[in-house]
């Protein structure tokens, strides 16, 4: 594994944390309540993270106003999985050394645990390289939401435990309360949203098809893309990674996109960048392999 020892285990605590919270869940019980906020809270956190910090901010896939990037940004935040600058600098790094030796959370190069978790943990990628981001900087609340990466997290675990405690005390026949709710609604969505989002770096560059000839070992995965909300459909995505679209194909579920599209038609974003046309230099289909 590649530089152990830079771990920031101190700084990762609340992460790891988060996850052993998790087993509270044997104290504060369910409810059909809690569950249908936490699925909720975890679906609108996917689409912020997909939407916004990786095809909006990461590849400008789309044009939108500032009121809504901010939103967007201040939604994706509240994933846990700190600023929007941070996380595109980082990603856009990704997609320039894509599973060579500089690729920061390449599988092939330091394997699954480190892809998949670890390479975030460490003092060299708590940093963020301002080169690969300038046009992001010029904003000063996106800069503010990566200063503050705990602020919006901490909001919604305080909204969950309000919420609980409301219908607990107006809505008692919903059998939920204040403990229950932040359980469900922050801690248990935040890490099952972790994993998921996570499985993106570790399992698509390893298992599923290849369309596409690319640079670099991505893969079709149509589980992946269900749960990722169309994040799974990653060689097309590593193929044309500017396109607000990653299922080129009608039956490439992208759920992503397919709000992404509502949105366009509410008029709060525009421009949607579409997936290449299949013909002459696009085409570059290669041999299927592997296992969707």
């Amino acid at each position: 594994m590649r530089r152990a020892e830079e771990i920031e285990w101190f700084r990762v605590a609340p992460f790891l944390l988060l996850h052993l919270a998790c087993l509270s869940v044997f104290w504060v019980g369910w409810s059909w309540a809690a569950v249908g906020v936490a699925l909720l809270a975890h679906f609108a956190r996917v689409f912020a993270l997909t939407a916004f910090y990786h095809r909006y901010f990461s590849h400008r896939a789309f044009k939108t106003s500032r009121p809504v990037q901010f939103l967007g940004a201040l939604l994706g935040n509240a994933a846990g999985q700190r600023g929007p600058i941070w996380w595109a600098a980082h990603h856009r790094h990704h997609h320039r050394a894509s599973d060579k030796p500089d690729d920061i959370h390449s599988p092939h190069q330091d394997g699954f645990l480190w892809s998949h978790m670890l390479w975030f943990m460490t003092r060299r990628n708590y940093q963020t390289d301002h080169r690969m981001v300038k046009d992001l900087l010029r904003f000063p609340e996106l800069r503010w939401i990566d200063r503050n990466d705990f602020v919006a997290p901490a909001l919604l675990a305080a909204a969950m435990y309000g919420l609980g405690w409301l219908l607990g005390v107006y809505a008692p026949q919903l059998g939920t309360n204040g403990p229950q709710m932040l359980v469900w609604g922050f801690v248990i969505s935040t890490v099952a949203l972790y994993h998921v989002t996570f499985s993106i770096n570790s399992l698509a560059h390893q298992i599923g098809t290849r369309r596409y000839e690319t640079n670099d070992d991505s893969r079709n995965n149509f589980w992946l893309a269900l749960v990722t909300f169309g994040e799974g459909w990653h060689n097309n995505h590593h193929h044309f990674p500017n396109s607000a679209r990653q299922g080129f194909r009608w039956w490439e579920i992208d759920i992503s996109f397919y709000l992404l599209y509502l949105l366009s038609c509410l008029g709060l974003v525009w421009d949607l960048k579409p997936a290449p046309v299949e013909n002459g230099s696009h085409r570059r289909l290669a041999p299927q392999e592997g296992n969707a």
